[in-house]
């Protein structure tokens, strides 16, 4: 008799771990949005006003799973607010809005910083020169389920939605990257098709920013894309949502390519 006891309290146990997070997901997501949560989104994200109101329930309803999921911790004497929270799950939302795939399940943590925060490690160029040294950094993309930004930054990245350069939407692609198991410039693809014309888009315009980089000329892809796959991954999903016009002018191929990955076409919101 004891051993069935002790049985069906381990099955209960199981069940219990298994289901009550479901219940308490749901639940956060089946709750209103609050209104001092659309004040700060409406304030901060400055493309918000301009979404279809289809792409802004998406959002809504992303953004309050990811705070439900996500733990924020603020760093060199920052302290955490529903601001900075919101402001951040909105902007890393903007990536998931139309596609049918997680809130960044592998993410756990996102670290908050109030300024640029200086970190000491090798550094490789686009040219494979390893250096040491400190250097001042605006956010970096950890595969270990961690995200560390510069909340200064986040905020002018939030509110000019069209200079291109947007911290959270580059570290946060570096996590739709690291997803397939690798950061190497080559998300989660849908069939070998799709993986082809990637590899074949992304490797030419990779090698021709290469060449920018290397001249001196002037791009419309920030150089530093040029460093590696990854980084020119997270530069061109900064470019495609802030200078989609450009983009698909300069690089119809590329852009085509990130509209059929994002499923959205930011022209549509910046016209």
């Amino acid at each position: 008799m004891a051993y069935w006891i002790f049985v069906i309290f381990v099955l209960c146990a199981v069940a219990a771990a298994l289901l009550i997070p479901r219940y308490r997901l749901r639940k956060a997501i089946a709750a209103p949005f609050p209104d001092a949560w659309v004040a700060i989104v409406e304030k901060n994200i400055a493309i918000y006003k301009d979404l279809p109101m289809e792409l802004r329930l998406q959002l809504r309803k992303l953004i309050k799973q990811f705070l439900h999921q996500k733990h924020f911790e603020g760093a060199g004497g920052l302290e955490i607010t529903d601001e900075i929270r919101v402001t951040i799950a909105a902007e890393a939302c903007m990536l998931l809005v139309n596609r049918n795939t997680g809130v960044y399940p592998s993410l756990r943590y996102i670290i908050v910083y109030p300024a640029a925060f200086v970190v000491d490690r090798p550094q490789s160029d686009m040219h494979g020169v390893v250096s040491s040294g400190r250097k001042g950094v605006l956010g970096e993309s950890w595969s270990s389920g961690k995200v560390i930004l510069a909340w200064d930054n986040v905020l002018s990245g939030s509110s000019n939605f069209v200079d291109g350069h947007n911290v959270v939407l580059h570290e946060f692609a570096h996590q739709l990257d690291s997803e397939s198991g690798s950061t190497n410039g080559a998300p989660i693809l849908a069939g070998s098709n799709c993986l082809r014309t990637w590899a074949t888009t992304l490797s030419g315009e990779f090698e021709e920013l290469q060449k920018d980089a290397w001249k001196g000329r002037r791009s419309l892809l920030d150089h530093y894309g040029a460093t590696n796959p990854a980084e020119f991954f997270a530069v061109s999903t900064e470019t495609f949502f802030e200078k989609p016009a450009q983009m698909a002018k300069h690089h119809a191929e590329l852009f085509e390519v990130l509209r059929c990955y994002y499923r959205v076409d930011p022209r549509d919101w910046l016209s």
